[in-house]
């Protein structure tokens, strides 16, 4: 099979593909297949090493990537894929500091903290530790941004002063942020960028730490480099150090578009420069019509700073002799949004769950949710979220993490909140603290009893309690556990029904996403994951619902990245939308500037077979003028009231 594969290559994505070792750059362009040869590049090297032992490290950016990746080299080699570790910065970082952790201070089952409000609690806590004469005091929360940006970058102590502009912020900031760091480590806590500092810091302090992760993975692959901030840079250097042996980084300066996270054209340069990387080209495109592609060549063209040599895209897909590209002009913002919606209300339901409406800001995309609800089109608004709010899944989660901390408060208080929602019984958290001392201060087992000790308790709870007391309690099975909670929400749902009932709200919804989430850890992981691991990585993944069957995707160009779609509506191409008020004001040969026409060009090559460029004269009742995005792609903006106009 996987020869056959390889042999489908064309030449550049085979020469990828049976890369020996050393260290290569792989510039792959929008739909040029590249998660397939890096999929296959992996199958090759463990296909080829049978005898060996060593793992293969690949890493990604999002949860969902590594899953669909790890699925992939699952089909290719079967069994085999157990001797790959195909998963993300932070979840690397984690996985290392439940193994290594002690050596900085970090024990193996830290909670991981994916809310501001939670962080702010520790910069709180860390503003009270500081004996400060008054430099700092409660207000001073408001620099968790600070604190975030000095993580984010790995900052030295010393240089937090010279990083920070406001000289008063930088005097704070100089004693909070290692008084923050030293209180997410006395209460054993980690947050997505200390994740990464904590690692990077055992790496580089643990000699004999780091030559053992380089012995287990001593071939490192690298998806969507372009995306990295400092501080995963950082890592990278502390994973393969200075002269790894192989090293694969697959990344496209044509596509940052996160520069506001830190990510950046010149960090594409520091690799080439610290790793005399060699460079292979992937300028095929396989995914958009020609159409498409001449217009995406048209306008990354004007930016200044790509990659030397960098190669044109090349349309490997056959035109199909009709209209592909549409440019429509409307006279307001409304007439726009209620145009696209009127048009893809006009094709057949299928295809509007594989269309999309795609704006640069946020307030555009929910604009065309609206304009397609009010004209009876299902539509899609993606909402990142990092925690749940119906009470039956928040009640599972928190049950699971107080298993994993019996001591933890905070999670019995969760417990009990989300148990009275559901059972209307007030289990009272003092009571259960009380009865935690003859249990050996194991607050779980002490809330369990006090639950089942009340005489109004429904049958069916109690059922779920009493077996929970075995699955979860004592033999901590969470697995089964999480099927009888799930069974018993189930039964209450369609006894009740979940209509109208306040306490169901959401439910149906983020039952889908935590099964969604559960089998996708579970996959890349194996079944026998330890249930701290688990959590952790449930922590690191948003909950993001899924979108429902045939709703037409709305979504921000940030958000869209890695996706593509059968028809592409990209709204709002004026001055001061796309490109931004804020790039435009920093000027044209401005780094701003480039990143919007990135932007941009990500945009359209999410094209399968149409796109749809439209724009108004007015928005928020200011005029605007045509982007200069669509003169660049060689487009002119039509007169305003066309034919289609409504």
């Amino acid at each position: 099979m996987l020869t056959q594969l390889v042999e489908s290559l064309n030449d550049n994505q085979r020469l990828a593909v049976e890369w020996e070792t050393g260290r290569l750059l792989v510039l792959a362009g929008p739909g040029s297949g590249k998660t397939h040869v890096l999929t296959l590049r992996i199958a090759r090297i463990i296909e080829q090493s049978e005898d060996e032992h060593y793992r293969v490290l690949a890493l990604t950016f999002t949860a969902k990537a590594a899953a669909e990746m790890k699925t992939r080299v699952d089909e290719v080699i079967g069994q085999r894929a157990d001797r790959t570790f195909i998963t993300t910065f932070h979840s690397f970082a984690a996985d290392i500091l439940r193994q290594h952790g002690s050596h900085v201070g970090v024990r193996p089952d830290f909670v991981i903290l994916n809310q501001d409000e939670d962080r702010a609690a520790v910069l709180a806590d860390a503003i009270a530790s500081v004996d400060d004469h008054g430099i700092v005091g409660p207000d001073d929360v408001r620099l968790l941004p600070v604190i975030t940006f000095l993580l984010e970058n790995m900052a030295d102590e010393s240089d937090v002063r010279s990083m920070v502009r406001d000289p008063a912020a930088a005097e704070k900031a100089a004693l909070l942020y290692p008084a923050y760091q030293n209180e997410l480590i006395k209460g054993n806590r980690m947050d997505f960028p200390s994740l990464l500092v904590f690692a990077h810091r055992l790496l580089t302090t643990r000699t004999a730490v780091a030559q053992q992760v380089r012995l287990v993975y001593p071939r490192l692959c690298v998806d969507e480099f372009q995306d990295t901030n400092l501080a995963q840079y950082k890592l990278l250097r502390a994973i393969a150090g200075n002269a790894p042996g192989d090293l694969f980084v697959v990344a496209d300066d044509d596509q940052i578009i996160y520069q506001w996270n830190g990510a950046s054209v010149e960090r594409l340069q520091s690799l080439r420069d610290d790793y005399e990387m060699q460079v292979l080209q992937l300028p095929g495109n396989y995914r958009c019509p020609p159409e498409v592609i001449g217009l995406a060549n048209s306008l990354i063209r004007n930016n200044p700073g790509r990659a030397p040599d960098k190669l044109p895209l090349v349309a490997l897909k056959a035109p199909k002799g009709e209209a592909v590209v549409r440019v429509r002009r409307f006279k307001t913002a409304d007439a726009e949004v209620n145009w696209i919606a009127k048009d893809l209300g006009g094709r057949e339901t299928g295809a509007r769950g594989r269309s999309v409406v795609l704006a640069r800001s946020r307030r555009l995309v929910e604009s065309a949710a609206a304009a397609l609800g009010a004209h009876g089109v299902p539509a899609s608004l993606a909402i990142r979220k990092f925690e749940f709010n119906s009470a039956p899944i928040r009640w599972l989660h928190s049950v699971l993490r107080l298993v994993d901390g019996r001591g933890d408060r905070e999670q019995l208080r969760r417990v009990s909140k989300a148990f009275f929602e559901l059972e209307g019984i007030n289990v009272r958290i003092e009571d259960v603290v009380a009865q935690s001392s003859t249990l050996g201060g194991d607050l779980l087992r002490s809330w369990v009893q006090e639950a089942l000790a009340r005489g109004e308790l429904s049958s069916a709870a109690r059922e779920v309690l009493t077996a929970g007391l075995a699955q979860i309690v004592d033999r901590a099975e969470y697995q089964a556990f999480m099927k009888t909670a799930s069974d018993w929400f189930e039964s209450i749902a369609q006894a009740t029904g979940s209509a109208g009932n306040d306490v169901f709200v959401d439910y149906a919804e983020e039952a889908a996403t935590w099964r969604e989430l559960v089998d996708s850890v579970l996959g890349r992981y194996g079944t026998d994951l330890p249930l701290h691991a688990f959590l952790n990585e449930l922590d690191l993944t948003p909950k993001t619902p899924p979108p429902p069957p045939n709703a037409v995707r709305c979504l921000t160009i940030h958000s869209a990245k890695g996706m593509e779609f059968d028809h592409v509506y990209l709204c709002g191409l004026v001055e001061e939308e796309l490109p931004s008020y804020q790039s435009i004001k920093k000027g044209e040969d401005s780094l701003d500037m480039r990143e919007e026409r990135r932007n941009c060009f990500v945009a359209i090559t999410r094209t399968q077979e149409t796109l749809t460029l439209t724009l108004a004269n007015e928005y928020s009742r200011r005029p605007r003028r045509p982007s200069r995005f669509l003169s660049e792609m060689g487009l002119a903006a039509p007169p305003t009231g066309h034919s289609d106009d409504p």
